[in-house]
């Protein structure tokens, strides 16, 4: 998935009529929909995807007068509430918000998963992409990615990097980081990501791949270095990165390694409705105040198709399979 911006607007109204017309239940689809719309969060609220999700609900429901409602449903990194959506009824009343994790991710981590997110999903459209940042501390002797590589080379494993846990983006962007550069560094999982950045700003690590919105508030106080970004483009939208360079310029083309997020329903929800979300969606990904908001926490918001999203959700779980399975990484 590209860290660029898409905005392809894909069905008309008119050729929705002509399919619902066309079909077996075009009445209940032609007054869908008919009640509240259930938008699952499999994290809990007050975290990265929870905005998202809400900032969507919002924005949907003013802009096309849809009831749209956040419901919260943490638990097994996600799979708990990915699972709820992909068992619920395929009538385009029940969501859920995916991501890297519950759907690239986590299906190569656990051994035993409850549902496939390549067959119990019907892609709705991708909704926004953020980066992982490549920080040290303020006083850290690494100006760029190069003193970086250099010394890990030098002397392997003597450089650590805090993991907010194993499996995540940021730990997958640096395995993904030593294999391109052949270097080898210290990984030091933690339980979270707000204990990472702790020993991080107090030299206990000396590196940390962070989210942009754990990022940002070190960077703007100036307490933490940005060295690199993990996206394919650098993060123009946002002033405290916008100058920051990319893996990729800086010595490892093609690299990108991004939390992405989309909207999902269960298999078998009519591809009517999937793309009159679609085309909801996309009217609120180009508002200039869903724009901004995302910015706040170093997301850009992605859009598309819902069969560019398919391809999207097929390649990254190509991409962080092959590498987990490289790597060997396990859960503890």
């Amino acid at each position: 998935m590209k860290l660029h911006q898409r905005r392809t607007v894909i069905a008309s109204f008119a050729a929705l009529g002509v399919l619902a017309l066309a079909s077996p239940g075009a009445s209940a689809q032609a007054a869908w929909p008919a009640k509240p719309i259930r938008l699952v969060v499999p994290f809990p609220p007050g975290g990265g995807t929870d905005f998202v999700a809400r900032l969507l609900a919002e924005k949907l429901s003013s802009q096309s007068g849809w009831t749209v409602v956040v419901d919260n449903k943490p638990g097994a990194g996600g799979n708990i509430g990915l699972d709820a959506v992909a068992k619920s009824a395929p009538d385009g009343y029940t969501l859920g918000l995916g991501q890297t994790a519950n759907l690239a991710i986590n299906p190569w981590l656990y051994p035993k998963m409850p549902f496939d997110p390549l067959k119990d999903f019907a892609p709705v459209g991708a909704v926004s992409a953020q980066a992982v940042v490549l920080i040290v501390n303020a006083t850290s002797p690494y100006k760029t990615l190069a003193d970086v590589v250099a010394a890990a080379k030098a002397k392997p494993e003597s450089i650590r990097i805090g993991l907010a846990g194993n499996g995540t983006v940021g730990h997958l962007a640096g395995e993904m980081l030593e294999r391109r550069a052949d270097m080898r560094i210290l990984n030091v999982p933690y339980k979270g990501a707000g204990p990472a950045m702790t020993d991080l700003l107090g030299n206990q690590v000396e590196l940390n791949f962070a989210s942009t919105a754990a990022a940002i508030p070190q960077l703007t106080g100036g307490k933490v270095r940005a060295l690199a970004v993990s996206s394919s483009k650098r993060i123009s939208n946002v002033p405290t990165l916008a100058n920051v360079p990319t893996v990729a310029e800086s010595g490892y083309p093609g690299f990108d390694a991004i939390t992405w997020t989309g909207l999902v329903a269960p298999a078998g929800t009519p591809a009517a409705v999937v793309e009159r979300i679609n085309a909801e969606l996309q009217k609120v990904l180009a508002l200039p105040d869903t724009v901004n908001k995302l910015a706040l926490e170093g997301s850009v918001p992605t859009g598309g198709s819902a069969s560019q999203f398919a391809g999207d959700i097929r390649t990254e779980h190509q991409k962080w399979g092959a590498l987990i399975r490289e790597a060997n990484i396990r859960l503890d």
